[in-house]
């Protein structure tokens, strides 16, 4: 009875690493939560233009381009707002408002799969439609690279991170962004040899090691997915100049804009290092 429980549970664990294995995608990505695109930055007092950006392999990536409020002569730098793993640009609309509030334009857009985008989400698709959006600011609208901020939330960041270390954008901003993903598997599930299982990457330490744009980073001691020393080894990974933001409340809970002394934070940090 003891050789049939024990094989019984060798089966178990074993299916379920074979599970973990193969479904990654399905639990790394969630293009279906919020799908509909319910508003627009029009009906948030902000003006935009609707883009469709065509990547290198054939994708139509839905965006907006929210440029600065029209009060200011020109822009204080440009936004290149990279998403979490979940919902689309409509959802992410208080952020927009706040980087407008700022005096900062704001191009977003959904990655493939998410959204009105075609395709489907792919690790090497991810990084194609961050370098397309890159792309499109830096060639297409001639934008120094120096006035592009990068921002990226949780998987956005890891995205980031990749590109701010190809490229050299005025600063990068992460929030609530992990390591890697294997970090992060191995610390969700640490009766599996998660890192081994692990088919993505996404590694933002390793990315940081080759950024020299100025960053900040902002992570939440009550995060509950991306646990806070992930926020804490990313920090101490980015070389200088560098900042750190502590946040409150869970994952889906601590945004910047949420507070006044969190967006000065970050305002503060800009001015530095954007708007020269």
């Amino acid at each position: 009875m003891l050789t049939s429980l024990l094989t019984t549970l060798a089966l178990a664990y074993a299916g379920f690493a074979a599970l973990l294995f193969l479904f990654q995608d399905t639990l790394a990505y969630y293009p279906q939560i919020g799908r509909e695109i319910h508003s627009t930055p029009r009906e948030h007092g902000m003006g935009y233009e609707a883009l469709t950006l065509a990547t290198p392999d054939g994708e139509k990536l839905d965006a907006w381009f929210v440029p600065a409020p029209s009060v200011q002569t020109e822009a204080h730098g440009i936004v290149l707002f990279l998403h979490g793993n979940a919902g689309n640009i409509a959802q992410r609309m208080d952020s927009i408002a706040m980087f407008h509030r700022l005096g900062y334009s704001v191009l977003i857009f959904d990655y493939r799969g998410y959204g009105r985008s075609s395709g489907k989400p792919s690790e090497a698709g991810l990084y194609q439609d961050a370098e397309t959006a890159w792309a499109h600011l830096t060639r297409q609208r001639g934008i120094e690279p120096a006035r592009i901020v990068l921002f990226g939330e949780s998987l956005g960041g890891a995205l980031a991170a990749r590109l701010a270390a190809q490229e050299q954008p005025g600063a990068l901003v992460l929030s609530s962004v992990f390591t890697s993903v294997p970090d992060l598997a191995a610390d969700l599930y640490p009766w599996l040899p998660a890192r081994w299982l692990a088919r993505m990457r996404y590694d933002t330490r390793e990315a940081l090691t080759q950024t020299r744009s100025p960053v900040l980073i902002a992570h939440s001691p009550d995060d509950e997915i991306v646990p806070f020393r992930h926020g804490q080894r990313l920090f101490k990974t980015a070389a200088e100049p560098k900042a750190f933001l502590k946040l409150a409340g869970g994952h889906n809970d601590g945004f910047i804009f949420m507070r006044p002394e969190w967006v000065a934070v970050l305002a503060g940090f800009l001015r530095e290092h954007v708007e020269q």
